[in-house]
């Protein structure tokens, strides 16, 4: 076996890695999703390290007297962090020249070939479902012998081995939990609906579901839900709960739509309540409430869910499958069982108006779930919705390569429509967030949550000072925004 690193670099601050997260951005309040793309092949690989940087404070020296002796270094990257993410590849290299160094993750399986040719330092970078690839990377396997492997053979040249199958028996890879307990600090992980300390991990790859603007089913998991059996993710709780103790208070089922089996979903909450333990988990908003019932009887606290949109026909563009009114049933079943939801809204989808915007602001506020994310429509390379952005020149500048980020790591749109315009975009974020968080019905359920647990109480007062922080940055950006155009003009 080679010496393996696992690696997610450091890079701007905030950055929440792009786990489970859709959009790898700055948030609005100190977020971090645990690294599970980079987990599962370091539960492979005897012997690695997972190191993630970002939420352990650490630096780029930091990174460096780690890998100084690793012999294989594994790094996963984003659209928006690639930049940040070769500087540090280079580094590294620098350092140690005879290490092999490759890149992992959504971009690279899309554009393997630009990102080996663009990017010398890199030996290789592995495609789709990447996980047996890293593997027989540390085992020492002839790369040319390597399924799913894009690499500068010793003459230069950029080779492209055939594409590697998705993985069909779950129950066969090994748990990231102890993984988990070996190489990070659960309490530097923070997600704010989310109770702390948390953990989040998944129990199977894929989404049925084709959402236009999706990126890990479109570029990664594809869109067959391949899953561990419930009996199986039930020893992996059990040994969760061996590992560590007391210490977690709520256990993130990351699947993309963990709850599309119904009747899986619900075999596992058993052993949640078996166990005793508090979880969450994804679900699409058109689940019934003899569901929600059984899975709230069994332990369930909290549903994050994609509305999207308050628009019919933005929903119908972007293939969501779902239509508003049985979204309102949803949050009215939830509210009636007291499941918490985090909701989740995208502006700047296809082709939004200043008039939809406002129609998701009321929807979002109609639906009232406990608290929201609103990110801006980010059109990632492999995704339908970054084809169709370049088909009717959407883009910015007419440009398909600007930064989804701002240097700060706040996102920013990279997309423009003839009925409203990328700042406008922008703005409508801000706007969003204070139209739902600065009413009463937002305001009270808070406020108790906070009076009913000191820890919540002091968490929730640091998130409002990062909160208004953040907006108060947003707006400062769109007011440079609106000077630029304006001089633009003149």
């Amino acid at each position: 076996m080679k010496k393996t690193l696992l690696l997610s670099p450091p890079s701007f601050d905030g950055f929440d890695g792009g786990a489970g997260s859709r959009y790898q951005a700055k948030r609005e309040i100190t977020s971090f999703w645990y690294p599970t793309w980079l987990a599962q092949p370091a539960a492979l690989i005897p012997g690695s390290k997972l190191v993630d940087a970002a939420p352990h404070n650490q630096t780029i020296e930091d990174v460096l007297e780690i890998a100084k002796d690793y012999e294989l270094v594994i790094m996963h990257t984003s659209t928006p962090s690639l930049v940040n993410d070769v500087k540090c590849a280079e580094a590294i290299k620098a350092q140690n020249p005879n290490v092999q160094i490759g890149f992992v993750g959504a971009h690279v399986a899309v554009l393997a070939s630009e990102t080996l040719e663009n990017n010398q330092v890199l030996d290789f970078v592995c495609r789709n479902e990447f996980d047996y690839t890293c593997k027989e990377l540390a085992e020492g396997k002839n790369w040319d012998e390597i399924t799913g492997l894009s690499y500068r053979d010793k003459f230069g040249n950029i080779r492209h081995n055939e594409e590697r199958q998705l993985i069909h028996d779950w129950d066969a890879m090994p748990s990231v939990l102890p993984v988990y307990a070996r190489d990070l600090d659960i309490s530097k992980y923070f997600i704010g609906y989310l109770q702390h300390p948390y953990i989040s991990f998944y129990t199977g790859r894929g989404c049925p579901a084709k959402c236009t603007f999706c990126l890990w089913p479109q570029t990664i998991g594809g869109h067959l839900y391949r899953t561990k059996t419930p009996d199986a993710v039930g020893r992996e709780m059990a040994e969760a709960k061996v590992l560590f103790g007391d210490k977690v208070r709520e256990y993130m089922f990351d699947d993309d739509t963990f709850t599309i089996d119904k009747h899986r979903a619900i075999a596992i909450s058993e052993h949640m309540k078996r166990l005793n333990l508090t979880w969450s988990c994804n679900a699409r908003a058109n689940l019934d409430y003899d569901t929600l019932k059984a899975l709230r009887d069994n332990g369930l606290r909290l549903l994050l869910v994609g509305f999207e949109s308050g628009n019919q026909d933005i929903l119908n563009r972007i293939k969501k499958g779902i239509k508003l009114e049985a979204a309102k049933e949803f949050m009215k079943n939830c509210h009636k069982l007291g499941i918490t939801v985090h909701g989740t809204f995208i502006i700047g989808l296809p082709i939004e108006t200043k008039e939809t915007v406002e129609e998701t602001m009321r929807f979002a506020c109609e639906l009232s779930p406990h608290t929201i994310q609103v990110s801006i429509a980010a059109p990632y390379p492999g995704t339908e919705l970054y084809e169709q952005a370049k088909a009717n020149n959407w883009f910015t500048n007419q440009s398909t390569n600007q930064s989804l980020v701002a240097d700060s790591g706040i996102q920013t749109s990279t997309l423009q429509y003839p009925t409203i315009s990328s700042a406008e975009i922008e703005d409508a974020v801000e706007r969003m967030y204070r139209k739902f968080y600065f009413r009463p019905q937002a305001i009270f359920p808070i406020v108790r949550e906070m009076l009913g647990d000191r820890q919540m109480m002091v968490r929730r007062l640091r998130e409002g000072v990062e909160f208004f922080s953040y907006l108060n940055e947003r707006h400062q950006k769109a007011a440079e925004n609106a000077t630029s155009h304006q001089a633009v003009v003149s």
